[in-house]
């Protein structure tokens, strides 16, 4: 019996992977403590004493079963953790847990303690879900959320920092119910992690287990009342739009060195960007557009199309300098495909920016701001009602009986229209820029928007200018045939030119030049790429690939089939240049096709080979294989070189940590 077999007999088979990761052998559970089982992930209080139970039966039958020795992979018949269902994820843990739980549920009855509990994971678990997040588990009273698994979405980090936030905020309403409620405190760090379906043939849970996860919770127990603890990992990949405390240098169990942790205190207003470099091809085309629409003083939409990193928000931050030193307003509107209400969406946020309220104000402000607006541009009373809807306000007596009674198609082109009609008047006063960032998560009525904008920018001097990405912009055909009579202007952004990036990169003055150099030259002119790379420079001897990055790519794999995830990995195992028949031996699947990659942007094809889109990309998707699956990879991979290159054969069997490697290697040599 190994201790996968005998977690197994315990119904606890979810926890293997922690043990076997952790080099918790079989003959070292006699010396297991409660804090040991915590550390190694097992949360649960009954969890932890079936186990204890256990090992003191055993103990006491004189029970010995083999050891695995550290690094060893698991059979075909192996934990959840090493079977091909199973990866390496990059991701954001978060744990929520109450303060001073116990001495509160003391203070109250029982009946009110199991209401109180049903509010609050009712609470916490929106909200994360509403940020993209998976409520993983509850614990007692502690609510464990992943970012980033089973679904990455590129920015996981930040979506669990802004749960975070609207979670002390929201548990605050708890307060007026239960007076000796102290809130939460909560911890979030972000790393690589395996992630499956663990558990045993009669339960499986999906479950992540990591360094990252035993941080958080470790950085939630640190917590102030109150107070949200993040990682240094996270400051690093979110400081520009983080405002925190200074940072605390904290003892953690588990971890050998202390760990550095940042209180948070908000998200910046206005986040911290690097000085604009390069795109002077992008910034002359802009500049004829604003031209042509002051001269004749009729717009038109232009569209900024690029892969994530590649430096759109840049470029139209750009843009709108360039416009406002020409007299233009701006207003900005974000998509999120997370986290938004419907009185703080795209629409409602260039509104609230054209009639000049904060996004935060109340309603007896926006209220007045509102009447303002409307009074110096001559808004028609029509359209007061459906701003009014779309701002959250609530209507005025005369006309509420009105509007209520109207259908929801109705109200829908009623809001469309007198959004056009604002910037159309807007724009009359003062000649305008209106953004819409992030496209690619529009959905039909945010795209029915954009058209209606379209076409009311050509009434006047109004520009519409949009983000999208290219393996997700929703702008086809049928929707570009809805503003026929608008002039549509794509730039597609491409990579930075090296001498830009050489340029970009000597903002970082703590790397030296040779490491530059090197991140200049992996980034191949994606600015995100590049900046990551430059801000984690130090620590690449332990982690190839930022996670910031592999965040990135995993969102973009995410949308992949299963059939072609495993394709992909394949592929990166052969490297970044591939041939199709090579790929088809390893799959074992002889009419597979790349089409799918292709359309997401993930390879392309050149002659009769492919080749990742960028090298960070087949990094990062190698970087994510397990190593039982990228063993086995990289031997069919020998076996197919058997009789081609003897050199790629010996290769692919040191990868695969093959005895017979060394003797390839001579073989070649001959």
């Amino acid at each position: 019996m190994d201790i996968w077999e005998w977690l197994q007999k315990l119904d606890l088979g979810q926890y293997a992977e922690a043990f076997a990761a952790n080099d918790v052998t079989v003959d070292l559970l006699p010396s297991l403590t409660e804090d040991d089982l915590k550390e190694l992930g097992v949360q649960s209080l009954g969890h932890r004493k079936k186990i204890l139970a256990a090992i003191h039966e055993a103990r006491g039958a004189g029970v010995t079963v083999p050891e695995i020795a550290p690094g060893d992979d698991a059979s075909p018949d192996a934990p959840a953790g090493d079977r091909d269902d199973s990866e390496r994820r990059q991701v954001t843990a978060l744990f929520a847990d109450v303060v001073s739980y116990t001495e509160f549920g003391r203070s109250h009855e029982t009946e009110d303690i199991h209401r109180f509990l049903s509010r609050y994971f009712d609470i916490v678990d929106t909200i994360i879900g509403r940020h993209g997040g998976h409520v993983d588990k509850h614990i007692g009273d502690c609510v464990m959320a992943v970012f980033g698994a089973p679904v990455s979405h590129s920015n996981d980090a930040e979506r669990a920092v802004r749960a975070a936030i609207e979670i002390h905020e929201a548990l605050n309403e708890l307060k007026k119910d239960f007076d000796r409620f102290g809130g939460v405190h909560i911890g979030i760090a972000s790393g690589q992690v395996v992630a499956s379906g663990l558990g045993s043939a009669l339960h499986q849970e999906y479950t992540v287990t990591g360094d990252s996860v035993n941080l958080a919770s470790r950085l939630t127990d640190e917590a102030k009342p109150g107070e949200t603890l993040i990682s240094g990992a996270v400051h690093r990949d979110l400081r520009n739009i983080l405002r925190c405390a200074r940072p605390r240098r904290l003892r953690v169990k588990g971890f050998a060195d202390p760990v550095k942790a940042y209180p948070l205190i908000g998200m910046r207003s206005s986040p911290q960007r690097h000085a604009f470099v390069g795109r002077k091809s992008e910034i002359e085309q802009w500049r004829g557009i604003v031209k042509a629409c002051t001269h004749s003083g009729y717009g038109g939409a232009v569209l900024v199309r690029g892969e994530a990193g590649i430096g759109k928000t840049a470029l139209v931050e750009e843009f709108q300098r360039d416009a406002r030193r020409r007299g233009f307003d701006c207003h900005t509107g974000l998509v999120l495909d997370f986290g938004t209400k419907t009185d703080q969406d795209a629409i409602a946020s260039l509104v609230r920016s054209i009639i000049g309220v904060a996004a935060d104000a109340g309603d007896d402000e926006t209220s007045a701001a509102l009447a303002g607006f409307a009074g110096s541009v001559g808004v028609a009373a029509d359209d007061l009602p459906y701003i009014n809807d779309i701002l959250g306000l609530p209507q005025p007596a005369e006309t509420r009986a009105l509007y209520e009674a109207m259908d929801n198609a109705t109200r829908v082109m009623g809001m469309r229209a007198a959004v056009a009609n604002l910037i159309n008047l807007a724009s009359k006063a003062k000649p305008l820029v209106i953004v819409v960032e992030d496209v690619h998560w529009a959905d039909h009525a945010m795209l029915d928007y954009l058209a209606s904008i379209s076409s009311v920018v050509t009434q006047g001097p109004a520009l519409l200018v949009m983000t999208t990405r290219i393996e997700g912009d929703p702008l086809d055909k049928e929707w570009r045939s809805q503003i026929a009579g608008c002039p549509l202007l794509t730039i597609d952004v491409g990579p930075m030119r090296t001498q830009d990036a050489r340029h970009f990169a000597e903002m970082y003055q703590e790397t030296s030049d040779e490491l530059t150099a090197r991140c200049v030259e992996r980034a191949a002119g994606n600015p995100l790429f590049l900046e990551q790379l430059l801000r984690h420079a130090q620590e690449q001897a332990s982690q190839a690939i930022p996670g910031s990055i592999q965040s990135i790519v995993q969102a973009r794999v995410d949308l992949l089939s299963a059939k072609n995830r495993d394709a992909l990995q394949a592929a990166a195992v052969l490297g970044q240049r591939f041939t199709l028949d090579a790929l088809r031996f390893l799959l074992d699947i002889p009419d597979y096709s790349c089409e799918d990659l292709i359309s997401q942007f993930l390879v392309r094809p050149l002659g009769d080979v492919y080749l990742f889109n960028h090298a960070l990309i087949r990094d990062s998707i190698y970087d994510a294989v397990l190593r039982t699956k990228r063993k086995r990879l990289h031997l069919a991979a020998a076996e197919w070189y058997e009789d081609d290159d003897l050199a790629l054969k010996a290769e692919h069997l040191e990868r695969a940590e093959d005895p017979g490697a060394a003797q390839a290697y001579l073989e070649a040599s001959k």
